[in-house]
């Protein structure tokens, strides 16, 4: 969708914070991951081109029921390939917050919004154990080619918990391979999130997407950070 101005809506949803306890006693809150974690990579995963042509943005905003007047989270955004396809989706009635690590990237992505004028775009810098995301916002959270470079994966969800609506679902595409090679068994997947308190809803193979597409919800009640076990990944990949 294009506005009329270039503007950035870098207060839309308030930029509230999510809880942080830092007690300042050096002691860990949430475990550490049971696996090895991939190095941030460039934002670059292939070029929009051969990624439309695989159809998968399409393909993933079909899987998710992205519709009209959404308000979705696109974790990682990078250069923004889902970023401004999501924007045209959810409408000029929907919103979009584009969240990554990188302020470079975001700072390209910034200008991107602003030439395309991508009015229902906001965007904001995450932290490494923390998206950053305002309570009770978001219909859909977007984690697409990312979830491995997560350095604090049990704290970071646990802190993402809060931002989903009632009915609001993750969205994570990922491919089937070890954790240091830019991928996750989707056995490890699933069992991480289900001990940060959300449940998986759906899961489909999908060679279009380069990988797998997995939809979770928030489960009745999230888990303190001391309550939190971490997956050990050879029990689990090898059932």
């Amino acid at each position: 969708m294009k506005g009329k101005a270039p503007v950035l809506l870098t207060a839309l949803f308030g930029l509230g914070l999510t809880g942080c306890d830092a007690s300042g006693s050096g002691e860990r809150r949430f475990p550490e991951p049971d696996r090895p974690v991939s190095e941030v990579v460039s934002a670059q995963f292939s070029t929009e081109d051969q990624r439309d042509s695989r159809g998968e943005a399409q393909t993933v905003m079909d899987l998710a029921e992205i519709e009209p007047g959404m308000t979705v989270a696109d974790i990682g955004a990078g250069n923004g390939y889902y970023t401004v396809r999501l924007a045209e989706r959810v409408g000029s009635e929907g919103r979009v917050l584009a969240q990554d690590i990188d302020q470079r990237a975001l700072d390209r992505l910034g200008r991107r919004v602003e030439r395309y004028r991508l009015d229902n775009v906001s965007i904001r810098r995450g932290e490494f154990s923390d998206p950053r995301l305002p309570d009770n916002s978001f219909d859909r959270i977007f984690m697409v080619h990312m979830y491995h470079e997560i350095e604090e994966p049990y704290e970071f969800l646990w802190r993402m918990w809060p931002a989903l609506r009632a009915e609001g679902q993750v969205v994570v595409v990922d491919v089937d391979r070890p954790t240091d090679q830019h991928g996750i068994d989707p056995l490890l997947l699933s069992c991480e999130f289900s001990r940060v308190g959300y449940e998986l809803v759906a899961f489909k193979d999908a060679p279009e997407l380069s990988g797998y597409y997995a939809q979770f919800k928030a489960a009745a009640k999230r888990p303190e950070p001391g309550e939190i076990k971490p997956c050990r990944s050879d029990s689990v990949t090898q059932g």
